[in-house]
């Protein structure tokens, strides 16, 4: 009987493990020293003593975001980067601004689930599941307005839409303290060095002249 419970206490940890977003802290906090040379799977921290107030605050999310460019659209992340604090403490944020009809492209956040409540203006947004048993990939989506609030599923492809004549402004919260960020076209087609033309051409079912366009496109804009 000892191997099959030894077994099931195996794989319940591994469970626990699989499910697990950020570490959680071992102390009331771990101020990232963003001076050390170690590397390790987050941020070193430094000295407690030495923490002071301005390791767990940032101003300017008040400003903002210029979205003066392709896509229109602006993201001012607060994470471990711009808040030393958050170290450990597996939360951040970010504010997202739209030019009208501007767009948050779809892209996906590995390491977080996003939280995004609209401050101002009407935003399309939406995820898209993973794939189903049937091959297929359920959109999930919904017009927004203030006050409105709307959850994207950790490393699922997401995306927000300014369907007004006006600015528009959402704030995000993601459950990581750097949660990362893929933009799909970007990823695929501006890739340093570039994926193969064959290889997207096929994937896309599309001609390897318009691949070759498009991988000029996102090379010149990245």
């Amino acid at each position: 009987m000892a191997a099959p419970i030894l077994v099931f206490v195996l794989l319940s940890l591994a469970s626990s493990l699989t499910f697990a977003s950020d570490p959680s802290p071992l102390q009331d906090f771990c101020v990232a020293d963003n001076a050390s040379p170690v590397f390790v799977n987050g941020e070193v921290c430094k000295d407690p003593m030495l923490a002071q107030a301005t390791d767990f605050f940032k101003s300017g999310l008040d400003m903002p975001g210029n979205t003066d460019n392709r896509v229109g659209s602006n993201v001012t992340a607060v994470n471990v980067l711009q808040i030393p604090g958050l170290n450990t403490l597996g939360i951040s944020m970010a504010r997202i601004d739209f030019a009208p009809y501007g767009l948050n492209p779809p892209h996906t956040h590995p390491r977080g689930t996003e939280m995004i409540v609209v401050q101002e203006g009407t935003l399309y947004v939406g995820f898209v599941t993973s794939n189903l048993a049937n091959g297929e990939n359920r959109l999930i989506s919904k017009v927004l307005n203030k006050g409105d609030v709307f959850v994207f599923p950790i490393g699922l492809i997401h995306f927000q839409f300014n369907v007004g004549k006006t600015n528009a402004v959402a704030i995000a919260a993601l459950s990581s303290q750097n949660p990362g960020v893929i933009t799909i076209a970007n990823a695929l087609f501006g890739s340093n060095p570039s994926i193969s033309d064959d290889v997207l051409a096929k994937a896309f079912q599309v001609d390897k002249s318009l691949v070759d366009h498009l991988q000029a496109l996102f090379k010149m804009n990245n």
